[in-house]
């Protein structure tokens, strides 16, 4: 799966979860400022995340902004092969 193919799933989700228009959501949106989400959205976003890829989330931690989070995700997608 290519980082533009994660970008897309975790828009997606992202769009869902807060409601945000797609085009705020970018590779360098930051997730709890620039969305202005909440812990509870934060706990949405990282379930459907978590189901979509088939990963475990154990911590936000060092996760801030959507490229962050694309890049955990093919980090435990890689280790997952």
């Amino acid at each position: 799966m290519t980082n533009d193919e994660i970008f897309s799933k975790v828009q997606a989700i992202i769009v869902d979860q807060t409601g945000e228009d797609a085009e705020k959501v970018t590779m360098t949106t930051n997730i709890k400022e620039d969305l202005d989400a909440d812990s509870l959205d934060i706990f949405e976003v990282i379930n459907e995340i978590e189901d979509e890829f088939d990963i475990k989330i154990e911590t936000e931690e060092g996760i801030d902004t959507v490229s962050d989070l694309v890049g955990f995700i093919e980090k435990q997608l890689k280790e997952a092969k």
